[in-house]
């Protein structure tokens, strides 16, 4: 179950000490930029986080493409935990408060044998559910760039 939950993590985020690095690297912003508030906010916080991660993961279930339950081997998940990991990845990931607790991407998913086309349909199904939810585009395509960045560390075949 674990796995399960760190391989929709990782599909969905970038590991959160991984985007912090990438921020730090960055050269500070002018005064004008700096007062946009964090993603997580831009999204609508924690309700509108659970609502598209509510649909999210109902999506990604029933997408043969994605391979939810890897040919079975998960079919025991707690979807309700699953749900609640990720709404606290997703807020971390995008500056809200919430600390996640789970493992780096790289080892969440070793062995899971995730396919490159596997991550693309989660992906779509992650931009499906930001649609049905309106998200605007650039906070969209923020949380889909966060979202690819985690491919290498995810999919082991090509």
């Amino acid at each position: 179950m674990k796995v399960l939950f760190a391989a929709l993590c990782a599909l969905a985020l970038v590991s959160p000490a991984a985007h912090a690095k990438k921020q730090a690297a960055k050269p500070a912003a002018p005064a004008a930029a700096t007062a946009e508030k964090p993603l997580f906010e831009r999204l609508g916080g924690e309700p509108a986080i659970t609502a598209v991660v509510d649909d999210f993961v109902g999506r990604a279930a029933t997408n043969p493409k994605v391979n939810f339950l890897r040919d079975g081997k998960f079919a025991k998940i707690d979807v309700a935990n699953l749900k609640v990991r990720l709404v606290q990845f997703i807020s971390m990931a995008t500056g809200g408060p919430s600390k996640y607790e789970g493992r780096d991407m790289k080892t969440a998913h070793a062995g899971m044998k995730i396919k490159s086309a596997e991550f693309d349909a989660l992906a779509g199904d992650l931009s499906a559910s930001l649609d049905k939810f309106k998200v605007p585009a650039k906070e969209k395509g923020e949380l889909m760039t966060i979202a690819a960045s985690t491919k290498p560390a995810i999919v082991e075949v090509q």
